[in-house]
């Protein structure tokens, strides 16, 4: 297994590289104040089990491939930053309904459907891609054995310290929209917010990246 020291260090980086809001965080910011805080927290189910499907790729070999290749490593990265583009027009569009959605008519909206595209984002991350095909093998004792099986753990512990982090950042933002339920502007506004910011952050996870 991962040795005590190595586990703590790589917990230590997965923090710091955490609390700085990336795609996935946003992402989730976005949908809170768009959708309120059960869209957020499965929003946050669906990123993390994305985000731990990159761990067992690159725990079989999957990811090194990936970041070797800069042609894959971009098309990964231009599908899910015009995923996120979709969403934020999507979202955008349907601002005016959300007075309905906070009343309880949008109830319906399927929470696997909410998962899915949580795992989408989660598993297109490309921040979340360089950290686990660069950085994860680092940690990994290799004279312990069981290379998959240390990369799965150290995984585990990054999504643990993940989810911790997105879910605070969820129920903060979906704190925030409550307020602006309150008047049916201020909940236009905030669905236009959310939408422009999912837009804004896929535009800017398409301009960002590796250039090598």
């Amino acid at each position: 297994m991962v040795p005590v020291d190595r586990l703590l260090a790589f917990a230590a980086v997965s923090f710091l590289l955490i609390v700085v809001p990336g795609p996935s965080v946003l992402f989730v910011i976005g949908r809170a104040l768009a959708q309120g805080r059960r869209a957020a927290l499965t929003t946050v189910a669906g990123n993390t089990t994305g985000a731990y499907a990159l761990v067992v790729a690159v725990a079989f070999g999957v990811g090194a491939v990936v970041e070797r290749s800069l042609l894959l490593f971009t098309l990964l990265k231009l599908a899910g930053a015009a995923y996120l583009v979709f969403l934020g027009v999507k979202t955008w569009r349907e601002r005016g309904s959300l007075r309905a959605a906070v009343g309880g008519a949008g109830a319906a909206r399927g929470g696997l459907r909410t998962f899915g595209e949580g795992f989408a984002v989660g598993v297109t991350n490309p921040k979340t891609i360089v950290f686990f095909a660069a950085v994860l093998p680092q940690f990994v004792d290799r004279d312990q054995g069981h290379v998959p099986a240390q990369m799965l753990l150290l995984g585990l512990v990054f999504n643990a310290i993940a989810v911790v982090s997105d879910m605070a950042w969820g129920l903060v933002a979906a704190t925030a929209r409550e307020w602006f339920a309150r008047s049916p502007q201020r909940l236009s506004l905030v669905g236009g917010v959310g939408g422009l910011a999912m837009i804004g952050l896929g535009v800017t996870v398409a301009a960002t990246g590796r250039t090598d």
